[in-house]
């Protein structure tokens, strides 16, 4: 039947979406104990060509090393955890790949994760994009966390202004580097101020965020009891 509608959308020009297609696919393979969401998971981290490769090790030629970050990454999704803390996945991978796993790992339906804390190093846009909350550090100190629409309007509290055509992950990336964040200054009518990252985190607990944030954890703390 999925050849049969492969050759059809073929012949009616139609472009199935992707993680529909690869889901549907690794769901009628065959054999015994194939699980459909492993299946699913070596399709998307394209690992599905050295399925039967064992690892391998120093005395065994195995995998490629892009092929075992993948394959880390690919462990955690198909375990039964609930909350994922995933640091730096995308080293090896290109930027589709990348947002073909935060965009699948996101999807409820695909993986019930009830968590998810993911550092990127300068994601593509429509990675970005993906994300509801972000955490900006820098020099070891928060200089934002919050819902992802409101980054923007914080940094223009500060005066510096993310150009249109500027990525938002690198604009972020670069406004708290003391070299960098003079381009972004939005008062061209005054000298650019140096604002330490210590200055942008304490800006930030005033932000309306901020004092948003700082009311949540004084509300969880009252409710946890006192040690005897």
């Amino acid at each position: 039947m999925l050849v049969e509608l492969s050759r059809r959308e073929k012949e009616a020009n139609i472009k199935p979406d992707r993680d529909i297609d690869i889901y549907m696919k690794a769901a009628t393979m065959e054999g015994d104990g194939a699980n459909v969401v492993t299946e699913y998971v070596l399709k998307i981290l394209g690992l599905d060509v050295c399925a039967d490769t064992m690892v391998g090790d120093e005395r065994i030629r195995g995998i490629s090393e892009g092929q075992r970050k993948r394959l880390t990454t690919g462990e955690m999704l198909v375990g039964p955890a609930k909350a994922l803390l995933m640091d730096e996945i995308s080293p090896g991978l290109d930027s589709s790949t990348t947002y073909q796993i935060v965009n699948s790992i996101g999807n409820p339906s695909t993986f019930s994760k009830e968590l998810l804390l993911i550092s990127l190093l300068q994601p593509a846009p429509e990675t970005y994009d993906l994300f509801d909350d972000i955490i900006l550090l820098a020099d070891g100190q928060v200089v934002y966390q919050g819902p992802r629409e409101h980054v923007l309007e914080f940094f223009g509290h500060m005066r510096f202004k993310c150009p249109e055509r500027k990525g938002v992950a690198d604009f972020l990336q670069e406004v708290t580097s003391r070299k960098d964040r003079e381009q972004y200054w939005a008062r061209r009518d005054e000298p650019c101020t140096l604002v330490t990252v210590k200055e942008f985190a304490e800006a930030f607990q005033l932000f309306h965020v901020g004092c948003k944030l700082s009311s949540l954890f004084h509300l969880t703390s009252l409710k946890v009891p006192p040690l005897p």
